[in-house]
């Protein structure tokens, strides 16, 4: 049987190996941390990336967590909305809905079907050998030989510096970002309380997305310099978003300060020649890091990994490879740039281009949710077979 090895037990890695085990592949994931524990808060599963889970049998399971209904949209720091859609609209469009989740339950999801014995902790890889798949462990006595190896090992990969080492690293975007989880006892439906919504202000941005079980997602981004910190993050949160529409002072009141996230945003912007080399293949944020401002960093991730499976065979690992970074670059490269774009508009502070701006977004709004919509049709319209 052949045998891959896949770097990182992220949620484009556990996909990955869930992908290669279902088409019969012997799997071992090596994460380098003591157990499997997400870092971050929320993530959006959108209709794309519902069908690659599809793949490996886990979309319904995440379906069941859609909490998402009724209006949203976009707002402006006083209340008023720029433009509305519903998830009902979206779900109809698309035929699957968006699915806000925690990261904690998408990981624990992946890695519960993972072949027994396959999940290998505590193990950072030293050193990947593209010609031969030969894997170095670090403090390891012996190395893993593979037929493949898959680099998940995220935004900072040393696999990817070692494949492409003169290649421009991701850069920072100009913006740093917070995210929380805020339970709210009592309440059985928080998407009947709290609307969906991302309020654009002065090169700041709000975001308030309810999670099934009782919860609100939060995230925010601020244009700043890259390495700020406060001594309190939630604090800082207030300050900068407090005097903002109901329901966000209200959230933040009830966040707990210790479970406020803060991480500047980077993204590649000179995209990789190619996603292979040798034995070796890159996906998520090893291959393509991108900002959040699509919500399709963890579902492109996904798509890597069905594609991928999909593509390679032991018998013409070469080929398959070849088809998958040609494929996988084709798909992710516009999608990496326009959330980029998008970022930069979040960006703005000049008092007349942001009237340019949400003038142009309220226009669009008028329109009809169709048009908003529309908009992403390109990403959300994939499927495996595309």
């Amino acid at each position: 049987m052949a045998h891959a090895v896949v770097v990182g037990a992220g949620i484009g890695g556990l996909t990955a190996a869930l992908a290669l085990a279902h088409k019969g592949w012997e799997v071992t994931v090596l994460e380098r941390a003591a157990s499997v524990e997400p870092v971050g808060a929320g993530l959006a599963v959108a209709p794309n990336a519902l069908r690659a889970l599809d793949v490996i049998g886990a979309g319904d399971d995440v379906r069941k967590l859609s909490a998402i209904q009724g209006r949203g949209g976009v707002r402006l720091p006083d209340g008023r909305w720029l433009a509305r859609t519903t998830a009902e609209d979206a779900a109809a469009r698309y035929g699957d809905p968006i699915v806000l989740l925690t990261r904690a339950a998408l990981v624990g999801i992946l890695a519960g079907r993972l072949p027994q014995g396959a999940l290998r902790v505590n193990s950072r890889v030293e050193s990947v050998d593209p010609a031969t798949g030969r894997v170095t462990v670090a403090g390891a006595t012996e190395t893993i030989e593979a037929d493949l190896v898959v680099a998940a090992d995220g935004i900072r990969s040393r696999t990817r510096s070692a494949l492409f080492p003169g290649h421009p690293a991701p850069v920072y975007t100009g913006v740093t970002s917070w995210r929380a989880i805020v339970p709210l006892p009592g309440v059985t439906g928080a998407s009947e309380t709290v609307p969906a919504s991302e309020t654009w202000g002065r090169g700041l941005v709000f975001g308030v997305m309810p999670l099934a079980g009782g919860q609100v997602y939060c995230y925010a981004t601020a244009a700043v310099p890259a390495g700020l910190r406060a001594a309190d993050e939630r604090d800082e949160l207030l300050r900068l978003f407090g005097r903002w529409h109901d329901p966000i002072p209200a959230l933040l009141d009830a966040a707990d300060p210790a479970a406020v996230l803060r991480h500047d945003i980077h993204s590649l912007d000179t995209p990789l020649p190619a996603f292979h080399a040798g034995r070796v293949a890159l996906l998520g944020d090893a291959a393509h890091p991108m900002t959040p401002n699509l919500g399709q960093g963890a579902c492109q991730a996904m798509e890597d990994a069905v594609v991928l499976a999909e593509r390679v065979s032991p018998g013409d690992l070469a080929a398959g490879l070849a088809v998958y970074s040609r494929e996988r670059l084709a798909r992710t490269t516009p999608i990496v740039r326009r959330s980029r774009s998008i970022g930069r508009l979040t960006r703005w502070r000049n008092p007349l281009a942001v009237a340019l701006r949400d003038g142009a977004m309220r226009a669009a709004g008028r329109l009809g949710p169709d048009v908003a919509s529309r908009q992403g049709d390109r990403v959300f319209a994939w499927s495996p077979r595309s």
